[in-house]
């Protein structure tokens, strides 16, 4: 079941058991205050005295005996360090197993906890919708129809997705409200499976580097994410070369020279350096020559609609083909994914342009538009290598269709 339901029925049935608690202490309070009348006074009674009168508040609790020879010891101040030294001393209470409240934080680094912008986005509001309704109805429909579209899911795909749920509910496959979202699930990741290959490319070639080149716009998250991906391959054991050609930017360069000092990996280029078809060729020669694994190389970040820059990314591939025949072997687009559907004509545009076979996905922990990849893989057919979920170097993951569905829809194994 997902989560959300799961919480909002815990809900739910915690203010039942509160209700009735309140129901029981209100009922003994009625019944204390029934308390049997006092007894008519006897003939020994004094009706005329007056009450004893109640003692003072400061002899209401007698006074501690002094102790003769001995001073009053002095309290201590309510510093700073006394208040440290006594939360210091003060051991925690033992444990065998973890505290429910504790069991979250195991996931803070997990792409659960990183898609929390877009999943609240999709499913804040849908748990009493879904847990309200016992038969499926046209305002359930709409409302989830909303949500998708308000994710940047798309308006065609999310257009296919409603009604390929329509017809399961009109062949009466579906019957019921928590049902239909279990189907949604299952639609969304068969679209996203059908645009994955198989198996993940080996990146291995035998007899040359295996060449990857990364294109984008500025401020996508391209250079970054090439220092990620070494970081990656190395880890590997591979043995990787990077090619700074994005030579209009002479800080784009000097920031790939810093990843590859980081994680010890050969840097091609250099500032001041300025034809990048030239960064590319020289890249490939050294690369075959040194018998590296593999070879990343960084572009210009240029936008969809600069014919000239467009061409001019045309020319590189072209010149590393001349290097090596077969190369390139991987074309990747990285796109922001907090643009939505801006993202979706990049990709079509710079499609057109050279190729692409595949996507590189950032930014996807800080934007509540995550369901961009959902229009792309649906309308370009172009499977997604990696995700960017952080700022670390291991926040660059593999893409998993199943579990990205999973964190969106908040669904989590029982």
């Amino acid at each position: 079941m997902f989560g959300f339901l799961k919480r909002k029925k815990r809900k739910n049935e915690a203010a039942e058991v509160q209700d009735e608690a309140s129901q029981e202490s209100t009922a003994a309070t009625k019944a204390g205050d029934a308390t049997p009348a006092p007894a008519e006074p006897t003939a020994d009674t004094n009706l005329s005295a007056p009450p004893a009168p109640e003692p003072p508040p400061e002899m209401a609790r007698p006074a501690k005996p002094a102790v003769a020879d001995e001073e009053p010891a002095a309290e201590p101040e309510p510093n700073g360090d006394s208040l440290r030294q006594e939360s210091v001393a003060q051991p925690a209470p033992p444990s065998k197993a973890p505290a429910v409240a504790t069991s979250k934080p195991e996931q803070s680094g997990s792409l659960f906890s990183r898609l929390a912008k877009t999943r609240s986005g999709l499913t804040e509001g849908l748990g009493d919708l879904f847990l309200g309704k016992k038969q499926i109805d046209d305002d359930l429909i709409e409302e989830l129809e909303t949500r998708l579209i308000m994710a940047d899911v798309g308006q065609a795909t999310t257009a296919a997705l409603i009604a390929e749920l329509t017809d399961e509910v009109s062949r009466k496959h579906v019957n019921d409200p928590e049902h239909l979202f279990e189907t949604l699930h299952r639609l969304m990741v068969e679209r996203l499976e059908a645009a994955q290959p198989a198996e993940p490319p080996a990146r291995r070639q035998p007899g040359r580097p295996h060449v990857m080149v990364v294109c984008g716009i500025n401020g996508g998250g391209k250079t970054t994410s090439i220092g990620k991906l070494a970081h990656r391959f190395k880890a590997e054991g591979r043995d990787v070369t990077l090619a700074a050609a994005d030579t209009f930017r002479a800080a784009a360069v000097e920031q790939l020279i810093s990843w590859g000092e980081r994680n010890n990996v050969r840097v091609i280029g250099e500032p001041g350096r300025g034809d990048p078809a030239s960064v590319a060729f020289d890249a490939v020669s050294s690369a075959k020559a040194r018998s590296s694994d593999l070879l990343i190389v960084d572009t210009a970040g240029r936008l969809h609609t600069q014919s000239g820059l467009m061409d001019e990314l045309g020319k590189l591939i072209r010149v590393i083909s001349k290097a090596e025949p077969e190369a390139p072997d991987e074309v990747l687009l990285v796109i922001d994914a907090s643009i939505g559907q801006n993202a979706l004509v990049q990709a079509r545009q710079f499609n057109q342009a050279v190729k692409l076979t595949g996507l590189i996905v950032t930014k996807l922990d800080g934007t509540a538009k995550g369901g961009i990849v959902f229009a792309i893989a649906d309308e370009l057919g172009l499977p997604i290598h990696f995700i960017g979920v952080g700022e670390k170097a291991e926040d660059l993951r593999p893409f998993e269709p199943r579990a990205f569905v999973d964190a969106l829809l908040d669904r989590q194994p029982d």
